[in-house]
């Protein structure tokens, strides 16, 4: 298996944050990130891109609301977070509870602070092959660590599991604009297991914990888990699983496992909170 680092990734995208920021005279940039109620998925995400910030020489600031805060309350809150000249950027972590219409959120933000790439605006530029707009941070996070790690989709087929706007979506948009061929899938696709199978760049956002096993993996193939569950032991894992069964050897970096192909597997695209979308913001804020 020949495994690639998220880890990698960042620490080079740190690089170009800080040359950008020499470059740069006046306040340093300041990310919100907007968080409603205390699902252990948002919160682990939102310490990895708290963290991330603070690394990266880069402001940012929690908001975060009780769950059950009320539509026009929280309407409220985020119009004045969103109207904030001393805000640059904003992440809103969703989904949002039941009560809370997201769509109207989706309209309200500003898109030049839309950092997750949710107004109609920015996702429209974004199916549309427009690179002036903000694509989700994770599906483009995808897009960065193949092209750090020297991989050219064009041709490829690649699978998506998922369809969401976070990721499935978009991210099938910025594969196609790159000229891979696209399959995407969801949790209640027919022969789920034997399409990804099939695939050369196999990417798992559904959301689910584990559900991708290696049974799913085709030879040679590269897999690209950027979920982020908490399971039934409070630990994070993704999406992917691909531990040996029992009696099998395991797999070592930089090595074959015996009897099989080589599955290349992608970590976490997003290194656990935020580096592409850090670096990706601080560009478009800067210049």
């Amino acid at each position: 298996m020949i495994a690639l680092k998220g880890a990698e990734v960042s620490a080079k995208l740190k690089e170009q944050v800080a040359a950008l920021k020499k470059g740069v005279k006046g306040e340093t940039p300041c990310l919100a990130i907007v968080r409603v109620g205390e699902n252990p998925d948002d919160m682990s995400y939102e310490r990895g891109a708290m963290k991330k910030m603070e690394a990266f020489g880069l402001k940012a600031q929690s908001f975060a609301f009780p769950a059950d805060i009320t539509d026009g309350d929280f309407k409220r809150e985020f119009a004045r977070i969103n109207g904030d000249p001393a805000v640059d950027g904003i992440l809103l972590l969703r989904p949002l509870p039941k009560q809370i219409c997201e769509a109207d959120i989706e309209r309200m933000i500003d898109p030049r602070k839309d950092l997750d790439g949710i107004s109609p605006e920015n996702i429209a530029k974004v199916f549309a092959g427009d690179g002036t707009g903000y694509a989700p941070c994770t599906a483009e996070a995808v897009m960065e660590i193949l092209k750090a790690n020297d991989i050219d989709v064009t041709g490829k087929r690649v699978t998506i599991v998922g369809r969401s706007l976070v990721v499935g979506k978009p991210l099938a948009m910025l594969m196609m604009k790159a000229n891979a061929t696209v399959t995407v899938c969801h949790t209640r696709t027919k022969a789920l297991e034997a399409t990804c199978r099939n695939a050369e760049i196999l990417v798992a956002a559904a959301g689910r914990a584990r559900m991708i096993g290696k049974e799913f993996v085709g030879e040679n193939a590269i897999v690209i888990d950027v979920g982020i569950n908490v399971d039934e032991d409070g630990k994070l894992c993704g999406d992917v699983d691909l531990r040996p069964s029992a009696g099998e050897q395991p797999w070592r970096r930089g090595s074959r496992r015996r009897g099989s192909g080589d599955h290349r597997r992608a970590g976490k695209a997003s290194d656990g909170g935020g580096s592409q979308e850090i670096e990706q913001w601080t560009r478009k804020k800067c210049f």
